[in-house]
Formats: structure tokens, C-alpha cells, sequence
């Protein structure tokens, strides 16, 4: 009997620290994975979704440079497609027949540009065989953002004819979403094309990167998350946050000596055609021999090791992927909690949407771009740039 009376209390109180637990997690919105009744279940879904994808992509990497940007394109447009329906409302979208489409103009317009811009120079060394063929693209590519602008100008009209008493907010609202949504979706792709154009390398291992800190992240908070770590996703546990960072750091260095190896990989393409890539390997990607220290030659058979510069690029790389690009998948997680859904769409089992899964690639193909131009890309002087300064 005094046993029973004493574990009264201590079973009252695990209740009481359990309820508590469970009602701190209600108020967060969700609930560690480690505590998931589920998870084994939601985990096999993840899972059989990630080996698709990953199938997927490597299929799409190894046909070329052309199909992975057609691959972002696609992307785009889903990417659009749910952000549009995010705050669409029927009722109102009745009254305004053909509004709809209004978006979806402005959304290829920007398209145009985009790429025009980014391809063009490709585009014209595609066809400088032909010359009547050269000349025609030459005079679509001078004319290129006249005829852009002559588009956004149409829709700009279009918007100010169509609109509609009692609907002025409704329209406006939906005028300013759209163009917030280009201005996320195509900053994202301008780099990451760009990216692939200088290198199948410099938009494979970033997209990597993000991936292996996803799923170490994942894996870590699945067996060891115990410390929430922020708010806006209730799931991420810091035990998921340092292990996928280290993770990722060793993954970034062994990752960029095996990419590389491979020209397909590194060499840039200037053009759009699709042949096999061949190209002198750019300093980067040369072994640099380090001679280990004595002691260590004594306990192991090295005596020196193999280290290509680009290994301590992909450090940087990294580091990021680590550390600041899941701030993009914060950003979306908060963006969720405003509008009161879970996904921004149900594409991916398991997953959620294009978007969710794009929230983390959108900042890390950004920097990538940038730090592969600010580090990497040697400086080119033309004759005219030389002269002026003299």
C-alpha cells in the first residue's frame, strides 16, 4: 500500500508534465518527430517520394544542360501555379471572367525576359551556321525587351479595362500578389539557369547540398530530436540543425572532388545544343599534392593527398547550405502559419508542393551565383576596357 501511495504522485505528475507537453506542442502548431505516433508511416511515404525525385533528377541531369533548364521551367510553373491559388477566391474569380488569365500572361512575359536575356548570347551562337537563320535571331534579340515591354504594357491595359466596381480591392490585391510572386520565382530562376550555363557543377552541387542538409536534418530529428529549435517549425530540432550541418560540410567536400572528375559536369556550355561537352579543365578543378606530416605518413600508407582548389569552394557552399539557406525554409514555414495552411500544395507525397520543396533552393541558387562570380570567375579585360582606362 505505501508503495502504491507513493507512485501516485509521480504517475499524476508524468500525466501532468505529458498533458503539458502535449498542449506546448498544440500551441507551437505541430509536434517533434521523435514523439510522432506516426512517423514510421509518414517517413516510408518521404522516403518512396525522395527516391522518385532523386531518380528524376538524375536522369534530367545526365541528358544536359538544355533539359535542366526546361526541368526549371516546369518547376516555375507549378511553383506559380500554387502561389496563385493561394489567394484565389472562386466567388470572386466568377465575377471577373478571364481575370485568370491576366496572371498567367504576366507570369510568361516575365518568362520571356528572363530568359531571353540570360540565353541570348547562347541562342546565337546555336545558329550562327545559318546566316539567314543568325540574322533573324539577331534582330530578335535587339528587339528582345521592347517586345517584352510592349507585352507587360498590353497587360498592364488589360488590368485597368477589366476592372470592376466593388472589386477594386480584390483586383489590386491580386495585381500586387502576382507581381510578388514573379519577382520570387524568377529571381530564384535567373540565377539558377545562369548557374547552369557556367557549369552543370555550379547548380548540381548547391542543389545537392540543400537536399543532404534536408534529409540529414530529417533522419537527426527523427532518431535524436529532442530541443526544439525555432518556433515557426515545431519539428526542426537542433540535434536535426548540428548534424545536418555536419553532414553537409563533409558531403560538400567529398561531393566536389567526385563532380569534378567529369567535364560533362564542369566544362560551361555556350550554346543550346545538346552534344557531349569537352573543354580544357579550368584551374579550379586540377589537383593541388599536399605532403602530410611525417607522423601521420607513420600510422597510414599516404604521403601526400590530392586536394582540388574547388573542394574549398564547396566548404563555403556548405557552410551556407547549412547554416543560412534553411532560413529560407523558416521563411516559408512563417509564410504558412499567415495564411493557415500546412502545404503550398499536395504534388509530392509526403512532401507537400514544388514550393516547399524550392523554399531552401530559391536562397541557396542566389548565393551561389554570386559567390561563383565574386570568387571564381577570373576577371576578363576587353581592349575597350583597358583603353578606357588608360
Amino acid at each position: 500500500m505505501q508503495n502504491s501511495g507513493s507512485q501516485t504522485p509521480r504517475i499524476r505528475h508524468r500525466k501532468r508534465s505529458s498533458e503539458g507537453f502535449q498542449e506546448a506542442s498544440k500551441a507551437n502548431g505541430s509536434h517533434l518527430l521523435v514523439h510522432d505516433q506516426n512517423k514510421y508511416r509518414s517517413m516510408l511515404i518521404r522516403t518512396y517520394s525522395t527516391v522518385w525525385m532523386i531518380g528524376g533528377f538524375a536522369l534530367v541531369i545526365y541528358m544536359g544542360h538544355l533539359y535542366i533548364a526546361a526541368m526549371i521551367v516546369v518547376i516555375q510553373i507549378f511553383m506559380a501555379k500554387e502561389l496563385f491559388n493561394l489567394l484565389r477566391r472562386s466567388h470572386e474569380d466568377r465575377q471577373l471572367p478571364g481575370f485568370r488569365m491576366l496572371n498567367w500572361h504576366f507570369f510568361f512575359t516575365a518568362m520571356l525576359f528572363v530568359y531571353g536575356r540570360i540565353l541570348s548570347q547562347q541562342l546565337v551562337n546555336t545558329v550562327t551556321t545559318d546566316m539567314v537563320l543568325y540574322k533573324l535571331v539577331s534582330k530578335l534579340v535587339k528587339y528582345h525587351m521592347i517586345a517584352c515591354y510592349a507585352l507587360y504594357i498590353a497587360g498592364f491595359v488589360w488590368f485597368i479595362v477589366t476592372l470592376k466596381k466593388k472589386m477594386y480591392k480584390y483586383q489590386f490585391s491580386q495585381y500586387a500578389w502576382t507581381h510578388m510572386i514573379l519577382i520570387v520565382v524568377f529571381t530564384q530562376s535567373a540565377f539558377t539557369v545562369a548557374n547552369i550555363f557556367e557549369g552543370i557543377f555550379w547548380f548540381l552541387l548547391p542543389a545537392t547540398l540543400i537536399v543532404i542538409n534536408d534529409i540529414a536534418a530529417y533522419i537527426f530529428g527523427f532518431f535524436f530530436g529532442r530541443t526544439p529549435l525555432i518556433k515557426l517549425s515545431p519539428k526542426k530540432t537542433w540535434e536535426g540543425f548540428i548534424g545536418a550541418s555536419f553532414t553537409t560540410m563533409i558531403s560538400a567536400f567529398l561531393l566536389a572532388s567526385i563532380m569534378g572528375r567529369f567535364q560533362w559536369l564542369t566544362c560551361p556550355r555556350k550554346d543550346l545544343s545538346t552534344g557531349w561537352l569537352q573543354c580544357d579543365p579550368d584551374p579550379f578543378f586540377r589537383p593541388e599534392y599536399y605532403t602530410l606530416p611525417r607522423w601521420f605518413s607513420q600510422l597510414f600508407p599516404w604521403k601526400e593527398v590530392a586536394i582540388m582548389p574547388v573542394q574549398w569552394h564547396a566548404l563555403c557552399l556548405g557552410l551556407f547550405a547549412s547554416i543560412i539557406a534553411p532560413f529560407g525554409g523558416f521563411f516559408a514555414s512563417g509564410f504558412k502559419r499567415a495564411f493557415k495552411i500546412k502545404d503550398f500544395g499536395d504534388s509530392i507525397p509526403g512532401h507537400g508542393g514544388i514550393t516547399d520543396r524550392m523554399d531552401c533552393q530559391m536562397v541557396m541558387a542566389v548565393f551561389a551565383y554570386i559567390y561563383h562570380q565574386s570568387f571564381v570567375v577570373a576577371m576578363n579585360l576587353s581592349v575597350e576596357t583597358i583603353l578606357g582606362q588608360v
